[in-house]
C-alpha cells in the first residue's frame, strides 16, 4: 500500500507500507507526525504561517470542511494515481528498491502544473 503526501508543488512525502501491513490508528498517526516533520522541512512557510488545509486529519491544522464520499468532490488522489498507475503499467518490478526507484523516478518526473492541475480540481468542486 502507498499513501503520498502532496501539494501544488509536488509530492512532500510518501510511505510505501510493507507487505501484508495494514494502516490502523497507530500507524495513521505515526505517519502524520513524520508527515509534519517532513513539511517542515520541505514546505516550512506553510507549516511557520498555519497555512497548512489537511485534507483527511486534524493535527493542529485547519481542516478543509468536505464530506470524504461525496459523488459531487472526487478526491485529488484519482489525479495523482490515475498518472501513476500509467506509469506502472507494464512494468515488472520485483524489491522494494525498484518500486522506491519508480516511484521517485513518476514524482519527479511531473511538472509543477501536473500537481496543481490535480489540487485545484478539488477547490474548484468544494466551491
Amino acid at each position: 500500500m502507498l499513501r503520498v503526501w502532496w501539494d501544488i508543488k509536488g509530492v512532500i512525502h510518501y510511505e510505501l507500507l510493507d507487505n501484508n501491513q495494514t494502516i490502523n490508528a497507530n500507524l495513521h498517526c505515526e505517519q502524520l507526525r513524520r508527515l509534519k516533520t517532513v513539511l517542515s522541512q520541505k514546505r516550512a512557510t506553510l507549516v511557520y504561517r498555519k497555512g497548512v488545509i489537511f485534507h483527511d486529519e486534524e493535527l493542529c491544522w485547519k481542516i478543509l470542511p468536505h464530506l470524504p464520499y461525496s459523488p459531487d468532490h472526487a478526491p485529488t488522489d484519482y489525479h495523482l494515481f490515475q498518472g501513476l498507475q500509467n506509469h506502472f503499467d507494464g512494468l515488472t518490478l520485483t524489491t522494494r528498491e525498484e518500486i522506491e526507484n519508480e516511484l521517485d523516478s513518476f514524482f519527479g518526473s511531473r511538472s509543477t502544473e501536473f500537481y496543481k492541475r490535480g489540487i485545484y480540481k478539488i477547490v474548484e468542486r468544494w466551491k
